[in-house]
């Protein structure tokens, strides 16, 4: 997957063999997803990120920012985010992943995030927890002062991982942000220069 996550991130190496394999190993992890991913302290670097990373939704009230979490999965990361705002997508390529997911977590979208169904410049906060990196795409949907926020739950040893500094050079234009580390997790939070 690491090799896969720089052939996406940097040579936009997507097409629908590489889509429908990556669903289907999703699709066959599906079932076990949750007992074997739950577990105490995996999104302490994205509660980071939302607290100290991003330039709203950290009031006690839940924000009215649009937020969409690519690679949602089986809506694990989703919680956290249908705490804090009031308006969340959450989109999967894996259909089986999604059917997973606690129905009261948001909205569900099965779609590849290659060609997402969003119009441009409608998202406030697009977060990607251990999710592959679009990089045209993100900055077509983010609002013109939207953030990503981009999450490894186990730092350097997530599969799909990619550095702070990799995530704003792969993006298109000029992007600058924070990053730090949580728990075993490293996170960055990027918006355009």
């Amino acid at each position: 997957m690491r090799k896969v996550t720089r052939q996406v991130a940097f040579e936009h190496s997507w097409d629908k063999e590489r889509s429908r394999k990556v669903a289907d190993l999703f699709n066959g992890m599906a079932s076990d997803w949750t007992a074997d991913h739950d577990v105490p302290g995996r999104y302490a670097a994205l509660d980071d990120a939302l607290d100290r990373g991003l330039v709203d939704g950290t009031t006690t009230e839940k924000s009215e920012l649009t937020v969409v979490e690519l690679g949602s999965g089986t809506g694990l990361g989703t919680r956290a985010l249908c705490q804090r705002f009031s308006r969340v997508a959450a989109m999967d390529l894996a259909l089986g992943m999604l059917q997973e997911a606690p129905a009261d977590l948001g909205l569900r979208v099965q779609t590849d995030a290659a060609a997402l169904p969003l119009p441009t410049g409608s998202v406030d906060v697009l977060v990607l927890v251990n999710m592959l990196l679009f990089p045209d795409e993100a900055a077509r949907v983010l609002a013109p002062t939207g953030q990503l926020v981009w999450v490894n739950t186990v730092g350097e040893q997530t599969p799909i991982h990619l550095s702070a500094t990799d995530v704003a050079r792969a993006l298109p234009g000029d992007w600058h942000g924070v990053a730090s580390r949580a728990g075993r997790g490293t996170w960055t939070v990027v918006s355009r220069s």
